[in-house]
């Protein structure tokens, strides 16, 4: 994502819509008025509420944190699986304690991310990050809470660690990427599919294939801002007020009304999350 690209223009407002995965922090929502203002932006288009997620320790206290300045955001904490490594004593009983807050309503994003292994130094091993994906399944089950599932390269293995420990009752796959067999075989597991602004990129056939078998009761959006702006402006840096993009990407993909797809992944994530948003 290059710097010099200017923030994509507003979309005509589409509502009511909940980002299910954002990254407050990554996008200058570090104190209580760059979060306001992130957020006052996406209500203007519709975006009443979202979901703000942290990848490693730092991150979660400012998730936490963000969710306690505006009632608008809510939080979800874990450690990415590349920074599974972190998982300490310390940490899991900082990380237990958050999941218990009350504007924390679920556990994530961790799962497996097998692309980073051979191209980052820095991130955790194979059965560290298996060991690490465990330990947070077993924290969402402790807690009642959704897990939000990271998958990057590692589609067959996430559903094998998930069938062996047993899932919880609520899973989330955050920024789904794999095919339609992958798709077909979660939706017999009721998971939701969270599809972010990729779904809408022009070489995106096979996520679109996939987006299209998903039944309604089980669609999420999200924007993983500031990433995966959706096209046109691919590349672009990304807030939660594009979102409506991406809404009406995936109506196009599968031939919904985009109005009727709004309301139905709002529904959805107010249930998943057991949240409801704010009055405007």
């Amino acid at each position: 994502m290059s710097p010099r690209k200017p923030p994509p223009p507003d979309p005509d407002p589409l509502a009511p819509l909940i980002d299910a995965h954002t990254h407050l922090a990554a996008c200058g929502g570090r104190d209580a008025q760059a979060v306001r203002a992130i957020l006052d932006h996406a209500a203007s288009v519709g975006v009443g509420g979202v979901v703000t997620v942290a990848d490693d320790m730092v991150d979660a206290r400012w998730a936490v944190a963000a969710a306690e300045w505006d009632d608008r955001a809510w939080a979800a904490t874990a450690l990415h699986p590349t920074h599974a490594g972190d998982l300490t004593d310390e940490t899991a009983e900082e990380l237990r304690m958050m999941a218990q807050h009350p504007r924390v309503v679920a556990v994530g994003e961790t799962g497996l991310d097998w692309y980073w292994l051979q191209r980052s130094d820095d991130c955790a091993p194979r059965e560290v990050q298996i060991e690490s994906f465990r330990w947070h399944i077993a924290l969402a089950k402790e807690v009642g809470k959704p897990l939000m599932i990271h998958n990057r390269d590692a589609g067959r293995d996430v559903l094998d660690v998930l069938d062996d420990a047993g899932s919880p009752e609520t899973v989330i796959m955050h920024c789904f990427s794999e095919d339609e067999a992958i798709a077909r075989e979660c939706v017999e597991r009721g998971y939701l599919l969270s599809f972010s602004g990729t779904v809408s990129f022009t070489n995106a056939a096979a996520l679109q294939d996939a987006a299209r078998v998903v039944p309604p009761e089980l669609l999420l959006v999200e924007t993983d801002a500031p990433f995966l702006t959706p096209h046109p402006f691919r590349g672009h840096p990304n807030q939660s007020y594009c979102l409506p993009y991406t809404v009406r990407a995936l109506a196009q993909v599968r031939d919904d009304d985009a109005d009727d797809l709004a309301r139905q992944v709002t529904a959805n994530a107010e249930r998943a999350y057991r949240v409801r948003l704010p009055a405007a």
